[in-house]
C-alpha cells in the first residue's frame, strides 16, 4: 500500500518463507551481480523495510521523469526524491541487461546478495535538469550535484525488488527499528501521539528545549530519529552522534522521549528533502514532525549565497500538508536567555534583552582549541562525549608531506623533523620516506603514472590512519603530480588529521650539481626510464603551506619554519 496512514499498511518485501527465500538465494548465485555503492545501499535497505513506503523497487524512467518534473510518482502519489540505480555501459553489456533481466543485488559490506532486481527499463538521464529541478541549481558546490555530476554513472534501470535479505548492521542494534517494529514498539509504549525530530548533528540543550515545547504543544511523545547513513561531507561521525543522543535522553521528562536510528542517505536537498523526511516518518509511525529553519541545507552556493531560503522547506510543506497524513510543526527557533538561565522562543524575547548562542563554527573552534564550551549551552556530559572524539589540536594527528626532486634534500629535512619532533615527545612520530615505501609497501609498482599515483595514494592511507590516532606522520617521497597530493590531503583531513604541505623546491641544477651517485646521469643517458625532472615531468604544488629550498637554506632553519607553523596551528606546543 502507497503513502499509507499512520497506522495502516506499509510496503513490506522481506520474504519470510523460507522455501520462497531458499529459492532466490539459488537464482541469485547464477545471475549478473551489481555491487551497490554505499548511497545504494541505505535506499535498498529503506525500500526493502518499508521506509520509501509506496516504493517497490528503483524508479523506472516514467516514475523518475514525474518525481523530477512533478514532485510525484507516475501514478500521482506524492514521492519528491528520485531513487535510483546506476550503472555504466560496461556493467550493461557484462550483464545483457535489458528489460526482463534479473540482476542480484549485493551489499559491499559482506558479499551477500541482498535482493533481485527484475529490470523493467533502461534510460539516460538528463543530470542537468535532474540537479536543477531536485536540488534548485546545477551548481556542483551543492554535494548532492557534485555527487551526480561526478559518481552517478550514465544510465539509470528500474525496476521491481524480490528481497532475500537486509542489511546486518552492529553498531547500536537496540536502537535499530523498521517502519514495522517502531510502529509496534510505539504500541507496546502506548504511544499514540508521536513528534520526530530530524537530525544530523549533536544535539544540545536548545534542541532539547524545541523538542519539549513541541511536544508539550501537540501532546506529542518524541521521537530522536537521526540519519545514520550518509550525511554532508565533513558531519561529526554517526557514532559520536549516537553517544551523543544517548547521553540526551535522561534530559527528558520520565518516558517522554526515546532514539531511534534512520540509515538514510540525506541528498541535502531542502525543501524536497524536507517533505522526503515528512513521508519517511509518516512510514515509521509517526503522527507529527518537525520541520526546521533551513531544513536539510548543504550550505552555500558557488556565488557564496545559500541555496534555499530560511523558510523555503515550510513553506513547500505546508504545501502539501492534506496529502501528507502527518502533521508538520513548524521549527521554534530558541535562544538563551541569561537573565532568567532558560532557553525561550527567539521570537517571545522581549525587546533590549540580552541572549546568548555558540553557532556551529564555533562549537567546532572550540572543541579543536580546547576553550571552554559553557554549561548553558549543552550538557556536561555531552561536552564530554564531543571532547573525546574531538581531541584539541595538541591532541591530533597530522602529516607532514615533502614533495620535490630526488636529491632536493627532503629526505634530509624529513629525518631532522622526526628528531626534532621526537625530542618534544608530544606524541609518536612515524618517518614513511620514498625508498622504504617502495620497499616495503610498493615494491610491485614501478615509475608510469598510475603506479606513482598509487604510492602516494598508499602513503597518504597509511598516514591517515596514524594520523587519526593521533600519531605525528613524516612522508617524503618524490609526489610529483598534484592531484595525488590533493587526493592525500582529502584522506588525512576524512581522518581527522591536519595535513601541511611542504614544497622542497630545490632547483632541477641544484639537485643534479649534488648528486654523487651519478644516478641523475644514468637517467640522462636513458638507463633509468621515467625519472622526475629528465623524463617525467614535475608539477609545482598549488598551495603547499611551506616552500624551502635546501640549497640555499639550512636543513636547521626549514626544521624550524615547519616546527612554527606547526605550533602556530596548534599540533604541537603546550597542552
Amino acid at each position: 500500500m502507497a503513502n499509507t496512514p499512520h497506522g495502516g499498511s506499509l510496503i513490506d518485501l522481506i520474504v519470510r518463507d523460507a522455501p520462497r527465500r531458499d529459492a532466490l538465494v539459488k537464482e541469485a548465485a547464477t545471475l549478473y551481480s551489481l555491487t551497490l555503492n554505499e548511497r545504494q545501499l541505505c535506499d535498498i535497505e529503506l525500500i526493502l523495510n518499508g521506509g520509501f513506503s509506496p516504493l517497490d523497487g528503483f524508479m523506472s524512467q516514467a516514475d523518475y521523469d514525474s518525481v523530477v518534473s512533478d514532485l510525484r510518482l507516475s501514478n500521482g502519489l506524492l514521492w519528491p526524491m528520485p531513487i535510483t540505480l546506476d550503472v555504466n555501459a560496461a556493467q550493461i553489456k557484462a550483464g545483457n541487461i535489458a528489460p526482463s533481466t534479473r540482476i542480484a543485488l549485493r551489499n559491499p559490506q559482506d558479499d551477500t546478495v541482498l535482493a533481485i532486481l527484475t529490470v523493467s527499463d533502461i534510460y539516460t538521464p538528463n543530470k542537468s535538469r535532474e540537479a536543477a529541478a531536485v536540488f534548485g541549481a546545477d551548481d556542483v558546490a551543492h554535494p548532492a550535484v557534485h555527487y551526480l555530476h561526478t559518481q552517478t554513472k550514465e544510465f539509470y534501470i528500474g525496476g521491481k525488488l524480490d528481497a532475500i535479505d537486509v542489511p546486518v548492521h552492529y553498531d547500536f542494534v537496540e536502537h535499530r527499528f523498521s517502519p514495522a517494529e517502531l510502529r509496534a514498539y510505539f504500541k507496546k509504549l502506548n504511544w499514540t501521539r508521536v513528534v520526530a525530530f530530524q537530525t544530523r548533528n549533536p544535539m544540545h540543550r536548545a534542541h532539547r528545549e524545541l523538542t519539549v515545547r513541541a511536544a508539550r504543544a501537540r501532546h506529542c511523545n518524541v521521537l530522536i530519529h537521526p540519519v545514520v547513513g550518509s550525511t554532508k561531507p565533513g558531519d561529526i561521525d554517526h557514532f559520536t552522534r549516537v553517544r551523543v543522543y544517548k547521553a540526551l535522553l535522561p534530559k527528558y521528562p520520565q518516558g517522554m522521549a526515546s532514539l531511534s536510528l534512520l540509515p538514510l542517505a540525506m541528498r541535502m536537498g531542502g525543501p524536497r528533502e524536507a517533505l522526503w523526511h515528512a513521508i519517511i516518518r509518516k512510514n515509521f509511525g509517526c503522527t507529527h514532525f518537525i520541520v526546521g529553519r533551513d531544513h536539510a541545507g548543504p550550505g552555500k552556493n558557488s556565488a557564496g549565497q545559500d541555496f534555499y531560503g530560511a523558510y523555503d522547506a515550510q513553506e513547500l510543506v505546508a504545501k502539501y500538508k492534506s496529502e501528507l497524513d502527518i502533521e508538520v510543526v513548524p521549527f521554534q527557533m530558541v535562544a538563551y536567555v541569561p537573565e532568567s538561565d532558560e532557553y525561550i522562543p527567539a521570537d517571545e524575547v522581549p525587546e533590549g534583552v540580552k541572549t546568548l548562542n555558540i553557532s556551529g563554527t564555533e562549537l567546532r573552534r572550540r572543541l579543536k582549541t580546547g576553550a571552554a564550551i559553557p554549561d548553558w549551552f549543552t550538557y556536561p556530559e555531552v561536552q564530554t562525549i564531543l571532547r573525546a572524539s574531538h581531541p584539541a589540536r595538541s591532541a591530533q594527528g597530522f602529516v607532514v608531506l615533502f614533495t620535490g626532486y630526488w636529491n632536493s634534500g627532503a629526505t634530509l629535512i624529513a629525518q631532522a623533523l622526526q628528531m626534532s619532533l621526537n625530542q618534544g615527545g608530544q606524541r609518536p612520530t612515524t618517518l614513511l620516506l620514498g625508498e622504504t615505501i617502495r620497499h616495503e609497501l610498493s615494491s610491485e609498482l614501478g615509475f608510469t603514472k598510475r603506479d606513482r599515483d598509487l604510492n602516494i595514494s598508499r602513503i597518504g592511507f597509511v598516514a591517515a590512519e596514524i594520523a587519526k590516532c593521533g600519531g605525528a606522520v613524516i612522508a617524503a617521497p618524490i609526489a610529483p603530480y598534484d592531484a595525488a597530493r590533493i587526493e592525500a590531503r582529502k584522506v588525512v583531513e576524512r581522518a581527522g588529521g591536519g595535513f601541511f604541505l611542504v614544497h622542497v623546491a630545490t632547483a632541477l641544477e641544484d639537485c643534479i650539481a649534488r648528486d654523487r651517485t651519478g644516478t641523475y646521469e644514468r637517467a640522462k643517458r636513458g638507463e633509468i626510464k621515467g625519472f622526475t625532472g629528465i623524463d617525467d615531468p614535475y608539477e609545482t604544488p598549488t598551495a603547499p603551506q611551506l616552500t624551502v629550498d635546501a640549497a640555499k637554506t639550512p636543513v636547521s632553519q626549514i626544521v624550524h619554519e615547519i616546527i612554527l607553523l606547526l605550533e602556530a596551528q596548534g599540533y604541537i606546543g603546550s597542552r
